[in-house]
């Protein structure tokens, strides 16, 4: 979730995976898959900016997740080596 502002100064948490449009001119407009809009105080680059951010903490967490999960020893032996790696440097 995104936290953002109402131009009355409430501030409330929207899922930035339900925002489909945001429109600057000159209010922020955020408009939702369902055809809901918030007008918000934040500009168009803050809210890119805080959805950027979210998406960057969804996949560091489950990055975490997945390494708290899977023996050490098991991610090392399970790499995965593209083919251009191999190539440019003789691994198999």
């Amino acid at each position: 979730m995104i936290v953002v502002t109402r131009l009355n100064g409430s501030r409330f948490a929207v899922n930035p995976d339900l925002i489909e449009r945001i429109h600057a001119s000159p209010d922020t407009t955020l408009i939702l898959v369902d055809g809901t809009s918030f007008i918000v105080s934040e500009s168009l680059e803050t809210v890119v900016e805080a959805i950027v951010a979210y998406r960057a903490r969804v996949i560091s967490a489950a990055h975490v997740a997945i390494d708290r999960e899977t023996p050490a020893a098991t991610r090392a032996t399970d790499a995965v080596v593209s083919p251009i790696t191999a190539a440019a440097t003789g691994a198999r």
